[in-house]
C-alpha cells in the first residue's frame, strides 16, 4: 500500500504507526507536510466492545476538545472508507521512554493534570503509554478513545501501572517483543 486517500485526496504512505484496537496508524505525506492517518479496522477484540468506530472516533474527538487536554487536531474524516486524517506529533511515546529509561517528572506531572481534566469532564482516556508522545516536553494524548469515568480505569488505579518499569510492564513488552 503506497497511496491512500481521505475523501479523494491522496496521500504517500511513509510508514505503519502502530495497530491498536480500532485501527492501523500510518504516517504520511502530501509532499509538503506529514500526517496520520487512521484506517478503522474490524478485527476481533476480546476485551473491547466496539459499536460504530468511526462514529465514536468522532464523537471522542468532539468531547476531548472540550477538556483541553493537548490531543492532535482531526483534520479530516471519511466515513465511507473508515479514514482519519490527524496532525502528526513527532516524538517519542511514553512506552519507549519507559523503555529507554529516558522517563521525565515533568510527564507524570503532565498525565496527572490531563487526569483531572477529563476527570472533570466525566472522562477516562487510555492510559497505556503508546497513547502519549511528547514533543519539546510537552505531552499530547495521540489517541481519541474516551469512555464514561469509571475509577478502576483511572491513571492512579490502572494507567500508572504502564508508566515505569513495573511488573505489568515488563510483562507486556515480553509478550509483544
Amino acid at each position: 500500500m503506497d497511496k491512500m486517500d481521505v475523501n479523494g485526496k491522496e496521500y504517500n504512505v511513509i510508514k505503519l504507526l502502530g495497530h491498536g484496537k480500532g485501527g492501523y496508524s500510518y504516517l504520511v505525506t502530501d509532499g509538503t507536510k506529514e500526517y496520520v492517518l487512521k484506517q478503522i479496522h474490524h478485527e476481533p477484540c476480546d476485551y473491547y466492545q466496539f459499536g460504530n468506530k468511526i462514529e465514536a472516533e468522532k464523537n471522542d474527538y468532539e468531547r476531548l476538545s472540550k477538556t483541553g487536554i493537548t490531543i492532535p487536531k482531526m483534520l479530516d474524516l471519511d466515513e465511507i472508507k473508515e479514514r482519519i486524517l490527524k496532525e502528526y506529533i513527532d516524538g517519542p511515546t511514553i512506552y519507549d521512554l519507559v523503555l529507554e529509561d529516558r522517563m521525565k517528572d515533568i510527564y507524570l506531572q503532565q498525565v496527572r493534570k490531563m487526569s483531572d481534566m477529563v476527570y472533570r469532564a466525566g472522562l477516562n482516556i487510555d492510559y497505556f503509554p503508546t497513547n502519549f508522545v511528547v514533543q519539546n516536553d510537552e505531552m499530547y494524548y495521540i489517541d481519541y478513545e474516551c469512555n464514561d469515568y469509571m475509577e478502576e480505569w483511572n491513571f492512579e488505579n490502572w494507567g500508572i501501572k504502564y508508566w515505569s518499569k513495573t511488573e505489568e510492564f515488563l510483562e507486556y513488552v515480553k509478550q509483544h517483543s
